[in-house]
């Protein structure tokens, strides 16, 4: 029987936002009040700093970033230094793996095929790195991924980089790596690109990966829910 998915594409958010919203549906999600969720959005200028990351991967000051109006988290997903921005696609699956498989290898190898697949759409050929978790396009990256995993559920997720600024990678060492670049799809193919059609075409593809299936009714019914019992109100939603 395929699993049901909720939606929520939030538009542009601050990034504390977003992650006091994971930690919400998150509960929600362990305690079985609702079924998983896919969070698509994009974010204000934000660095943030996963379990495995360093500081020493951040290259600008802290009074420089202030100056910048761009902010910097410390997190609790895996992985190392990213950024995130206007222009790229983030996405926040809260899933019950238990449904689904108890193999934490698979579902990034899934993450990175539904990009993967998202891209092909677009004429962009894509590939995996044995080496480094993510999606590539010749050694440049155009996805990262990093993720949380507790009692079998997700926080976290993946950042595809549409049309958004490559100088703010300039500032850090992204993930960590030190010979690798990083790219978007405007950059490849030289074509303006819609944010929300991106969206769809990736939620599209994370239903056929992970065999959910999605319906308006339910979701806009989840929706009124989630913003129910939200303590803050999320106007974005």
């Amino acid at each position: 029987m395929k699993k049901e998915l909720i939606i929520l594409n939030l538009g542009r958010t601050p990034y504390g936002l977003a992650w006091d919203l994971q930690k919400k549906i998150f509960s929600l999600r362990l305690t079985e009040k609702i079924s998983d969720v896919l969070i698509l959005t994009e974010h204000e200028h934000v660095y943030t700093i996963g379990k495995s990351g360093s500081d020493n991967h951040l290259l600008a000051a802290q009074k420089e970033l202030l100056n910048g109006n761009v902010e910097l988290y410390h997190i609790d997903r895996g992985g190392d230094i990213t950024y995130h921005g206007p222009g790229q696609l983030v996405g926040y699956p809260i899933l019950n793996l238990s449904d689904y498989y108890q193999d934490i290898h698979k579902y990034l190898r899934d993450l990175e095929e539904v990009i993967i697949r998202t891209l092909s759409a677009y004429d962009i050929k894509a590939m995996r790195d044995p080496e480094y978790t993510g999606v590539w396009v010749g050694d440049e990256k155009i996805a990262a991924i990093g993720i949380k995993v507790s009692r079998w559920i997700t926080m976290h997720g993946f950042a595809l980089n549409v049309s958004n600024d490559l100088r703010y990678f300039d500032r850090i060492i992204p993930c960590g790596i030190f010979h690798k670049g990083v790219t978007t799809m405007e950059k490849i193919t030289g074509r303006n690109f819609s944010i929300n059609d991106v969206a769809e075409t990736i939620s599209q593809n994370f239903l056929e990966v992970f065999g959910c299936t999605w319906n308006s009714k339910i979701n806009e019914e989840y929706i009124s829910y989630i913003k129910k019992i939200s303590e803050e109100k999320i106007e974005c939603i």
